[in-house]
């Protein structure tokens, strides 16, 4: 039974309640509100720009989207380098969850040890880590079926080099962020990047996109970039060089082929190399160019250019007889030798023979200043201009601190340094008729335009002696090609060991050109410590000259401008140091 309940009967209900209170609750409540309004407009309004801002600090990103590099291709528009899509893995530790068998099969896909996996994961305070960036698509779409919470994916390039070790001191590689390292992806690093896209977006606290808050900026391709140099030659001369160093226990080995019409590279190979996509373990031995890095003692390559200066100063023709008798010449408390006496011998003779004695009288004719500037206007003792890192000046110094042995030291390729690149250029004013021309890295096809350093007549005598130095009875014999007339010069260095001259280390050069009455290609040949019993020029780094130059030819589709028969190679000539 319910009871009625009687206000005037109950003495809380009965009391009369004062004005004040009820005045003060409606005050507050409206106090409240009021409170919450002009937090609101701050909010809204007036604060608007900062918690804007702190919103999208902790939930908007901005997410690149990465630029394709742009390809390396050759002067036949073959691929030497280019960007095929890699996914790369990364984590929020805190978010993981994975089975001892899940975490195993992960670290199998990734090549990475569970343990090292483990310790990546294991700072839960990290919210992004990476795992392995730029995994093969394959690898990827098997640890995406792992179906792991917390892992993900995102997409990258990846750089692939077809040609592998045959031309990696050219176009070099580039790292995991796509920045160009060494030759030509870091020389031309800003046209091949191009420029990445953006996408704004509102992700979730598990990294998840849940909105694109504005319209996407769509990344800007990188520029393919085509060289000058042929593949086809890049390949046969590394080839080539790596038979050679083997063959002869060599430490090292370059070559250089060279357009002597249009300056362009045709080939830049060095032996040991690497592979520009799988750098794990190397050395400097194998990253270095030493083409265009490494200077050396040219040896007996530079008495042409000794005998060029003769020629242009009018001191000599190439009949001038040389007495070249005992075999040897005393100077400045030093005794200069050739391996053989060979009497009184025409300035042709002195080239053909190699004789050091030879080559030092010719240069007793001649000023100091006299032969400096022409070293100079060749290219010695300045760094080459030349699109390509790392390029060396050599050594030349200023010809007023010569003595007179240095001098006549020099006329015969001791005492000086270049850089087998800087050799090879240098010789181009012999097939180009006494004009040194540009060298380049990029395709070209108009004929270079040189800088006179000899005359025509002077370039033309130059180059029959080479091609007398390369026939029977000179130095370079296993220089001669079936089918193509040749010229060229060996060299055989002793290595500066300390202070002093080895008698066990040698560097064997060849350096020259064919056709020779019109010559279309140079090509420089450095094998460095051959230690197998042969150590000359003439016999270790000439074939290399020879087989190089008769395939480069036929490739440019050349026709043979002599009669093709047996050849006859007699014993080469030694040459003297």
């Amino acid at each position: 039974m319910s009871r009625s309940v009687r206000y005037s009967s109950s003495p809380l209900l009965a009391s009369k309640t004062p004005v004040w209170r009820s005045k003060f609750i409606v005050a507050a409540i409206a106090l409240g509100f009021a409170g919450l309004a002009a937090r609101a407009a701050h909010i809204q309004i007036f604060g608007n720009e900062f918690f804007q801002r702190q919103g999208e600090v902790r939930f908007v990103r901005t997410l690149e989207l990465p630029a394709s590099r742009g390809r390396i291709l050759d002067r036949n528009g073959l691929i030497l380098a280019s960007s095929i899509p890699a996914q790369s893995i990364w984590a929020i530790p805190e978010d993981v969850e994975v089975s001892k068998t899940q975490l195993a099969e992960l670290g199998r896909l990734l090549e990475m040890p569970v343990a090292a996996l483990e310790q990546r994961l294991a700072d839960e305070d990290k919210t992004f880590v990476w795992l392995k960036r730029q995994v093969d698509e394959s690898v990827a779409k098997q640890i995406t079926e792992l179906n792991i919470k917390g892992l993900y994916q995102r997409k990258e390039y990846k750089r692939q080099y077809p040609d592998g070790e045959a031309t990696a001191h050219v176009v070099g590689f580039a790292n995991v962020e796509n920045q160009g390292q060494e030759g030509m992806e870091l020389t031309f690093n800003k046209e091949l990047n191009g420029l990445a896209g953006s996408r704004r977006v509102i992700k979730d606290r598990l990294g998840r996109v849940v909105e694109d808050i504005r319209e996407q900026v769509p990344p800007v391709e990188g520029k393919d970039l085509q060289l000058s140099i042929d593949s086809k030659v890049q390949f046969f001369a590394y080839q080539k060089l790596r038979e050679t160093v083997l063959l002869h226990k060599a430490k090292a080995g370059s070559v250089v082929v060279l357009d002597a019409v249009t300056g362009e590279v045709l080939a830049l190979a060095n032996y040991p190399s690497y592979v520009p996509d799988k750098r794990k373990n190397l050395s400097g031995e194998q990253l270095r160019n030493r083409a265009i890095t490494d200077t050396f003692e040219p040896g007996s390559t530079m008495k042409p250019i000794t005998v060029a200066m003769a020629l242009e100063a009018g001191r000599v023709t190439p009949q001038t007889l040389i007495d070249t008798g005992p075999g040897r010449f005393t100077m400045g408390g030093f005794t200069i030798r050739d391996t053989h006496d060979y009497g009184t011998l025409t300035v042709e003779g002195v080239i053909q023979k190699s004789s050091n004695v030879g080559s030092l009288k010719i240069a007793q004719m001649l000023s100091p200043n006299e032969m400096w500037d022409t070293y100079t206007a060749l290219g010695y003792g300045q760094k080459p201009q030349i699109q390509f890192p790392g390029a060396v000046t050599g050594r030349l110094r200023p010809w007023k601190t010569w003595r007179p042995v240095e001098q006549a030291t020099m006329s015969y390729g001791y005492g000086l340094s270049a850089s087998l690149f800087q050799m090879a250029h240098s010789y181009t004013a012999f097939a180009h008729d006494g004009r040194i021309i540009p060298l380049t890295m990029l395709k070209s096809t108009e004929p270079a335009v040189g800088v006179r350093v000899f005359s025509p007549d002077n370039a033309h005598a130059v180059r029959r002696m080479l091609q007398m130095a390369a026939a029977p009875g000179g130095t370079g014999q296993l220089a001669q090609t079936v089918g193509y007339s040749v010229g060229g010069k060996s060299g055989t260095a002793r290595k500066l060991i300390g202070k002093s001259y080895s008698d066990k280390k040698y560097r064997a050069w060849f350096t020259g050109m064919a056709p020779i009455d019109n010559p279309r290609i140079i090509v420089a040949v450095m094998v460095d410590e051959p230690s197998n019993g042969q150590y000359y020029g003439g016999v270790v780094a000439a074939p290399v000259f020879s087989e190089t130059v008769q395939q480069t030819l036929r490739m440019m589709g050349l026709p043979p401008d002599v009669a093709v028969k047996p050849q006859i190679v007699t014993s080469p000539v030694e040459e003297s140091f």
